[in-house]
């Protein structure tokens, strides 16, 4: 058994310099004083940092103010003209790319949809290769400083191999080596989970709490965890698989080989097979396609139908049982639903899931808890990706910087 990793000092240095990025996201033109005010650092400490991320281009000075009678003060920036960050959200039905510029505003996005049952490596990685080359070909000129692809299932970041993924049937995949083949550009490859936290603690409810949970909700599920502002991964990056905890002993097979997982019940296909156990034949059902299917509820749903009602009071009670335990096991201060599950279904799912939660719940840790939709603005997987981007550039410049650095005071705000 291996023993608990310690941080050295190097990694406590490059977590600092994190957490200064991630507040300067965050305030848009601080001073130095500003940053060591969100971050909880000595302004000995922010001074340092600073200075390194000016040195690598990553910073710039804003503008200089009057400090009232001393030397003047400068506002800082995020140089947004040093490079673009491609961020890439790829799923079992769709291809999302995003191409965003380094002060993370959005310039160009892409979608395509993808033939459920495109499951081949080589056809995959075309996928996603063409998304990326269509995304660049339509934004601004600039340095591609690298590609960050979110993969389904068990992903090892640091080999590029995705492990497992059952929908598409992959197992030990060299995705990160395919992909720069294909691409001739630097690329990451993480789990989705890891990338929606990501991107909520960087631009969405992230800021304002310290311990949160994002729940992802669409052809699979699961949770990625980040406690006192920090991306909890695990020892093989498999933390918040909780898609793949129990619900029903013995219950409806799932993908993954086990039987009774969450996931073969609230994952799309697992309610649109319970939904034709029920209703077979039904009109929702026509196509067989999971992306027709939440449409055609949320359709039936906008129009009082009562088997799209029955469908989401199903949906809601099997999640809130799921969040209960989830919530008691990791007792945040918040849950984030996310992904395309979430969002069409989200304003009538969330009442009966946040009820059925509470219900379940032991009474310490869901008094403590809220439930929203995710506040990130573009995709919270294709901006997380960016964001990881953002770190290998940091970490091939010699400036590492791990995603695991929390803003203390502005978690605590």
């Amino acid at each position: 058994m291996r023993a608990a990793k310690r941080r050295t000092s190097r990694e406590v240095r490059t977590g600092n310099r994190f957490a200064v990025l991630r507040a300067m996201y965050a305030l848009g033109t601080p001073t130095r004083q500003e940053l060591a005010g969100a971050t909880g650092l000595s302004f000995a400490t922010i001074a340092t940092m600073v200075t390194e991320l000016l040195a690598v281009g990553v910073v710039t000075e804003a503008s200089r103010e009057d400090s009232g009678g001393g030397r003047p003060r400068s506002r800082l920036k995020v140089a947004a003209g040093r490079g673009l960050l491609v961020g890439v959200d790829a799923t079992e039905t769709y291809v999302h790319v995003d191409v965003f510029d380094l002060a993370m505003t959005r310039l160009v996005h892409h979608d395509h949809a993808v033939g459920e049952g495109t499951s081949d490596p080589d056809r995959m990685v075309g996928e996603i290769a063409e998304g990326v080359r269509s995304a660049l070909a339509a934004a601004p000129d600039g340095d591609v400083l690298g590609v960050g692809v979110s993969l389904p299932g068990q992903v090892e970041p640091d080999s590029g191999v995705s492990l497992f993924a059952p929908g598409w049937g992959w197992k030990d995949v060299a995705a990160q080596a395919l992909l720069e083949e294909r691409l001739d550009l630097p690329v990451h490859v993480d789990n989705p989970l890891k990338a929606t936290t990501v991107a909520e603690l960087w631009f969405g409810h992230g800021r304002r709490v310290a311990h949160l949970v994002t729940v992802n909700l669409g052809t699979g599920i699961g949770a990625g965890i980040a406690l006192d502002g920090q991306l909890v991964r695990g020892a093989t990056n498999n933390a918040g698989e909780w898609g793949h905890t129990t619900l029903v002993m013995d219950g409806r097979p799932c993908r993954c080989g086990r039987d009774g997982c969450l996931e073969a019940y609230i994952g799309v296909p697992g309610l649109m097979a319970q939904f034709g156990e029920r209703h077979p034949g039904h009109r929702y059902l026509e196509g067989g396609s999971q992306t027709h299917f939440l449409a055609a509820v949320r359709e039936g749903l906008e129009a009082d139908e009562p088997e799209a009602h029955e469908l989401v009071e199903l949906f809601g009670e099997q999640l809130g049982v799921g969040l209960a335990n989830l919530i008691n096991m990791v007792n945040p201060n918040l849950v984030v639903l996310t992904s395309w599950a979430a969002r069409d279904l989200g304003r009538w799912l969330l009442p009966v899931a946040e009820a059925r939660m509470r219900r379940e719940a032991i009474n310490g840790s869901a008094a403590v808890v809220d439930i929203v939709t995710s506040a990130v603005p573009t995709n919270p997987v294709s901006t997380g990706m960016a964001a990881f981007v953002l770190e290998g550039f940091l970490e091939r410049v010699g400036l590492p910087s791990p995603t695991s650095a929390p803003l203390r005071r502005l978690a605590e705000a």
